[in-house]
């Protein structure tokens, strides 16, 4: 940036990000992304509403021909597309939208925290019928799956996450 001209240097972030950077990606957005082509994707798959706790919660169920099931949570249902088809081969997956993300939609009050999504997680199974499933989730998911698993402890029978923090169920008595 020229001193004293007030303008700004193009490449500079330092100050947030630039204003052609910004256009260029709103333009992107608006009028190069294949909306139509991602809708079509996501509606290939069963998608369903239902309010639990107060709260419309969105998820895909895709069923198997398989008895076992399984239970996914990721960022975004989008993030779960490439792996419907493989994983729906041997399970059923339920796949939500974190209240508040997605189409979800917004929260309609505060205190979505991990426990409580994990509870309405708890809830969502028990209304579609599963008795037994597994856990998945990454990052915010990853601490909702781990609270889902220690919130029905009698119901999911594995929980596998990836990405952000993680903690043991009990701290550890002896050194590693």
């Amino acid at each position: 940036m020229a001193a004293g001209s007030g303008e700004r240097d193009e490449k500079d972030w330092s100050r947030g990000v630039p204003v052609s950077y910004l256009r260029e990606l709103a333009a992107y957005w608006a009028d190069g992304y294949d909306w139509r082509a991602w809708e079509a994707r996501l509606n290939a798959y069963p998608q369903f509403t239902t309010e639990i706790d107060g709260q419309r919660v969105h998820f895909l169920h895709v069923r198997s021909q398989s008895p076992d099931l399984t239970h996914g949570r990721p960022g975004s249902v989008v993030e779960f597309l490439d792996l419907i088809e493989p994983l729906s081969r041997d399970f059923h997956l339920v796949i939500p939208s974190i209240p508040g993300f997605g189409f979800s939609g917004p929260t309609t009050e505060a205190g979505w925290t991990s426990r409580r999504i994990a509870r309405a997680w708890a809830e969502l199974m028990r209304r579609l019928g599963y008795e037994r499933f597994g856990a998945q989730g990454g990052d915010f998911g990853g601490g909702i799956s781990r609270a889902l698993g220690l919130l029905a402890p009698d119901n999911v029978v594995a929980v596998h996450v990836n990405g952000g923090m993680t903690y043991p169920a009990r701290p550890r008595t002896t050194p590693p």
